[in-house]
């Protein structure tokens, strides 16, 4: 079976991006927000979430 990457419907905090991608790679949605957070202080991690919030299917 393939896996396809989906935001989440049911593990979402904003969109439901961190809980897809942690659904699709069998991590903990929390530590996938943590990283993502301290990529944010950068600036291009909100410009990175907010495309893939975007172009992620729901």
């Amino acid at each position: 079976m393939e896996k396809r990457l989906y935001k989440s419907a049911t593990n979402r905090k904003i969109c439901g991006v961190c809980g897809g991608l942690g659904e699709y790679f069998n991590i903990d949605p929390t530590l996938i927000r943590i990283i993502w957070a301290i990529f944010a202080c950068t600036g291009a991690g909100i410009v990175a979430y907010l495309a893939c919030a975007i172009i992620m299917p729901d």
